[in-house]
């Protein structure tokens, strides 16, 4: 058992204070969940037969959710456990699932299981739109020759630097909190096998983060990789490579022969779990990892210009790169907040068809659980997925009658591919400043020209994300037009039901776009 197992059995043994939800035996089906969004279709599935709880609450995120101890111990009790998947949930809800789960419990990736239920899915494809190259990482491939699985952790780490100044990557949360992966400034922790200077990542996934630089001149950083394949295993080593890095001074100064300059678009510093091989995958247009080329480490130059000269923000949780106002040349974290992904979209149930998908998922899982409940389930979901059959109507009527004209989404997260992909929503934009400053005057130029070049009449914001819209409601105020909500991820006290919340989309657009 993990380590994580073991404190809960410790825990349960000395009596905590709040019981877990799923430790009664009552003759029930115990499932967990990581979101409410799957633990509401589950309870339509399920009935009185099961006993269903979620990880993430209500009106958290799912992408950045940290399970506590009870979550862990509601795992330890469950049979069964739905989990989206996708790179959806947090890295560290899916290892708190795979590490606590009974050996005996199903185990289900609805996302990846509904494409047998003819669910559709859409390539997730970035538009990142900077002035600066957006340089994230990535895991590519699955590991599968070295026994990993989705808990598995990819662990690059900064190992040496050379150059004028120091080195930072890190990356901003939501609501302005720091993860800090490289620190330079305090020297690279070889002696603690590099732990405090390590990037963790599932295996075939990547990252969004800032890179900050205090001088200008060429910079050489060395990156090591190694697959965690469990907690228990030696990590197994993946390569290393050296990239050079041109910072304020031009790309012709770095002696690389032959170089390929990254100085747009997308690139990420990517570790081959098939090749065992560290290597730069870049695409000046920006697009996602199947139009990126592979570029050997020694022919990179990683170009940081003068117009990425910025000062470090004030707030202490900036204060590892210095005195706020100090100088330093950033390449900024392209998207806000935390953000590890996969190559697919997987907000699969904006897509009401989708959703049914999962739901036959979740049917065929639970009899094959629980065979005896298998009338029950059945009679459930077939009642149900003629719930949803008409919510699927009702949602593109009520979208049909916006003028196409007036159809443009406008929000704060890039959730609502499937949505406009199903119903004929045109995405017109979403907020995505640099996180570690604030939305600069072109930023605020660029939502304000799509505002009033398409005569937006509303934008549209997620409850849940309020404390990250300052820039949209402010912009929306000056263009005079209304901002409305709209629900992604999760439930709140509003609306606590899928069928609510897709209901609740669609009257949305349909009255402030309409």
């Amino acid at each position: 058992m993990s380590l994580i197992g073991g404190l809960v059995t410790i825990a349960v043994l000395a009596g905590c204070s709040a019981p877990p939800v799923l430790s009664a035996r009552d003759g029930r089906v115990q499932v967990v969940t990581t979101t409410g969004l799957l633990r509401d279709l589950v309870q339509n599935v399920g009935g009185d037969r099961v006993n269903v709880t979620s990880l993430v609450p209500d009106g958290g995120d799912p992408h950045s959710y940290e399970p506590s101890l009870r979550d862990v111990r509601n795992v330890v009790y469950a049979d069964v456990a739905f989990s989206n998947y996708v790179m959806l949930e947090e890295h560290n809800i899916i290892k708190t699932l795979d590490a606590n789960l009974d050996e005996d419990a199903r185990n289900v990736s609805l996302a990846e299981d509904a494409v047998k239920y003819a669910a559709e899915i859409i390539p997730l494809v970035e538009d990142v739109s900077l002035d600066t190259v957006w340089l994230g990482l990535r895991a590519r491939g699955d590991g599968a020759k070295y026994g990993a699985n989705r808990a598995s952790d990819v662990l690059l780490s900064a190992t040496k630097v050379t150059g004028p100044g120091a080195v930072f990557g890190y990356l901003t949360g939501s609501f302005g909190d720091t993860d800090i992966y490289f620190n330079s400034s305090d020297g690279f922790d070889a002696g603690n096998g590099f732990r405090d200077d390590t990037a963790t990542l599932p295996a075939d996934a990547h990252t969004h983060m800032s890179w900050v630089f205090t001088k200008p001149g060429i910079y050489k950083l060395t990156l090591a990789a190694r697959l965690q394949v469990d907690q228990q295993a030696k990590p197994v080593p993946l390569g290393e490579a050296t990239f050079t890095v041109a910072v304020g001074v031009p790309p012709s100064e770095s002696g690389v022969d032959g170089a390929v300059v990254l100085d747009r678009g997308h690139a990420d510093l990517t570790v081959d779990l098939d090749r065992d091989e560290v290597y730069a995958l870049y695409d000046p247009q920006g697009g996602g990892e199947s139009s990126q080329i592979v570029v050997p480490a020694g022919k990179v130059v990683i170009d940081v210009p003068n117009t990425a000269l910025d000062e470090v923000p004030a707030g202490g949780q900036y204060s590892f790169l210095g005195r706020a106002g100090d100088r330093i040349y950033q390449l900024p974290q392209a998207v806000l907040g935390k953000h590890v992904h996969g190559e697919i979209d997987p907000h699969l149930w904006q897509n009401v068809r989708n959703a049914m998908s999962y739901v036959e998922v979740i049917r065929d899982a639970l009899i094959e659980r629980d065979p005896e409940g298998a009338r029950t389930y059945r009679r459930n979901a077939t009642a149900y997925l003629a719930e949803l059959d008409a919510l699927d109507r009702y949602v593109r009527d009520r979208i049909a009658g916006i003028p196409d004209a007036r159809r443009y989404l406008v929000t704060t997260h890039d959730a609502f591919g499937y949505l406009a992909d199903a119903y004929g929503v045109k995405i017109a934009g979403f907020v995505t400043p640099n996180p570690a400053t604030e939305p600069s005057l072109a930023d605020r130029r660029k939502l304000t020209d799509t505002i009033r070049n398409l005569r937006v009449p509303a934008v549209f914001l997620e409850p849940n994300l309020a404390a990250r819209s300052s820039t949209l409601t402010e912009v929306a105020e000056e263009q005079g037009v209304r901002v409305c909500s709209i629900y992604g991820d999760t439930f709140d006290g509003d609306v606590t039901t899928y069928v609510q919340m897709m209901r609740f989309n669609a009257d949305s657009l349909r009255e402030c776009l309409g």
